[in-house]
């Protein structure tokens, strides 16, 4: 399934493939990679018993995706480990890694979905026409059951950070 004009880039329409993921469902699964001292996955189950926020971006290599990711890591800090926190985007898991160390990210992991894509078809994320994810905001539940979901509709626009935190905040 796809969905055209799901998304602007700049303003023009992209097409998101997969369906949308709502408030109200159970998350779809996922196997993402991230790098801890050699490469390892990261699933759905991995996350359960905890609430997890899950913010998607296009690449940890642009600025609005790099804010988005400081500003969460600034942001969820004060929860420790009451939480799960996950940036999730197609870059290298070194280059996430990479990425996290040189601006001290340290409150939220980063995974990569490179390998299969299956998280942006599951959680219809991928952008059909660039390849790559679009921006977007998931809150789970302790049990996998999504809490929140925002799909950013301007991929160069930042998400409701603000939306995102009280949706998670309500799960604690």
């Amino acid at each position: 399934m796809s969905r055209q004009g799901a998304v602007t880039f700049k303003g023009a329409p992209l097409t998101l493939a997969g369906s949308e993921v709502k408030a109200g469902q159970q998350a779809p699964d996922f196997k993402l990679h991230y790098f801890e001292g050699g490469l390892k996955e990261l699933k759905l189950s991995d996350l359960k018993g905890k609430p997890t926020i899950l913010s998607v971006v296009p690449s940890l290599d642009t600025p609005v995706c790099q804010m988005q990711t400081k500003k969460f890591n600034e942001s969820l800090g004060q929860y420790g480990d009451k939480i799960n926190a996950v940036t999730v985007s197609l870059d290298l898991p070194f280059a996430q890694n990479r990425f996290c160390g040189a601006e001290n990210i340290k409150n939220i992991r980063s995974a990569s979905d490179y390998q299969d894509r299956n998280f942006g078809h599951s959680y219809g994320t991928l952008i059909e026409e660039l390849k790559i994810l679009s921006r977007a905001i998931f809150v789970l539940d302790a049990n996998g059951k999504v809490a929140y979901a925002e799909y950013v509709p301007e991929v160069a626009s930042e998400p409701n950070y603000d939306a995102a935190i009280a949706a998670l905040k309500r799960l604690l």
